[in-house]
């Protein structure tokens, strides 16, 4: 497992941007994926979009063409950019890791809200 902290997150109007960092405790380069998950006030987490260590990535439909996530293996850290938001992306944003072996880790969520 590693440590993870997720930061960024705000109060911004729709069709505003934030970036979303995820800073590892160790270095990334053997993690097998690293991806960001949302959960909004009385639905279940879900999958906002990932990356592989070989930086294959894959979003969620509703996000497709407005976020983006990128590493930087030097620093340990994901990013999520997030652009033209919409009140619907509201929610708690976690960062979460799956090394080789399967193990995973959850940072402690940062809270997304975005007003109309």
């Amino acid at each position: 497992q590693v440590q993870l902290a997720e930061s960024g997150g705000g109060l911004v109007q729709a069709g505003g941007s934030l970036r979303l960092s995820c800073a590892a405790s160790r270095t990334i380069f053997s993690i097998d994926f690293m991806g960001w998950y949302r959960q909004a006030s009385g639905k279940q987490r879900e999958l906002v979009a990932g990356i592989t260590s070989f930086g294959r990535t894959n979003y969620a439909d509703s996000v497709k063409g407005r976020f983006t996530i990128s590493r930087d293996n030097a620093k340990s850290t994901v990013y999520l950019q997030m652009n033209s938001l919409k009140p619907e992306d509201t929610a708690v944003y976690y960062c979460t890791a799956v090394n080789i072996g399967g193990t995973s880790s959850w940072g402690q969520g940062t809270q997304v809200i975005v007003s109309s």
